[in-house]
């Protein structure tokens, strides 16, 4: 039978909930050009905003299948998710919904763990991939911000805010998928150790879970009361200014 990985969501950057990380100005990108065109608004941030999204989500979900197929599954491949198009990845309700109530998913990968050699030790390794590879692209982009300079806020805003958004952004990804609350990659490593007489009782935990998580996300558009934020913020902002000192 051929199962479905975890369900991806990105909570977007884009909320009152990160205003410390956001460039210049405490809610929305503020960017001074010629010294006397100023570009503010949620839609310019959210043009700077969608590269980022694209590549985070792209290589996030390509890291599954990869992995998957090296681990024996061919299910992806077979699938035409082994490829680098964003196309291939992105869900269109999924995307829609990045831009009405920012946050969103890209269509799982699907993975066969009838495949693997050690089915449960696998899954882990293929639901890992998916972050790790986020945080190899946070460090990169990092890299070119420490090459270029924190002067180049100044000279060159517009691609600093984009270098300085590829980082955030995996980041946020990495973080949040590593939650242990199904479906996020995280879950993976509850039920790495979770006894195999009890999988019945894993499946409910897994159904509830992602229902909570939906709700919290939900809550957060809606009712503006953010509950993941508080636990995501202090994380993130301990790796932003580790990899881009700022």
């Amino acid at each position: 039978m051929t199962l479905q990985s975890d369900w991806k969501v990105i909570y977007s950057i884009a909320r009152p909930e990160f205003p410390q990380y956001i460039v210049t100005n405490k809610k929305t990108i503020t960017i001074k050009l010629n010294q006397d065109i100023i570009l503010n608004s949620q839609v310019f941030q959210f043009l700077l905003l969608a590269p980022s999204i694209l590549i985070g989500l792209t290589l996030h979900e390509f890291a599954h299948g990869y992995v998957a197929w090296r681990l024996g599954d061919p299910t992806a491949k077979q699938a035409g998710r082994l490829t680098l198009n964003p196309l291939a990845h992105l869900d269109f309700f999924g995307t829609i919904m990045l831009f009405v109530a920012h946050f969103g998913w890209a269509k799982p990968v699907p993975v066969n763990p009838g495949y693997f050699a050690n089915p449960k030790r696998d899954m882990l390794i293929v639901s890992l991939a998916g972050p790790a590879a986020n945080l190899c692209l946070a460090i990169f982009f990092s890299l070119i911000i420490r090459l270029i300079g924190i002067e180049a806020r100044h000279d060159v805003p517009i691609i600093y805010a984009m270098l300085y958004f590829g980082v955030l952004i995996n980041i946020s990804l990495a973080v949040f998928n590593m939650l242990p609350i199904p479906p996020l990659d995280g879950s993976r490593m509850i039920h790495a150790v979770w006894p195999d007489d009890k999988e019945k009782e894993y499946r409910i935990f897994e159904r509830v879970s992602s229902m909570v998580l939906i709700g919290a996300l939900l809550l957060s558009w809606i009712g503006h009361v953010s509950i993941i934020a508080p636990i995501l913020m202090p994380i993130v902002g301990f790796f932003m200014k580790i990899l881009t000192g700022v």
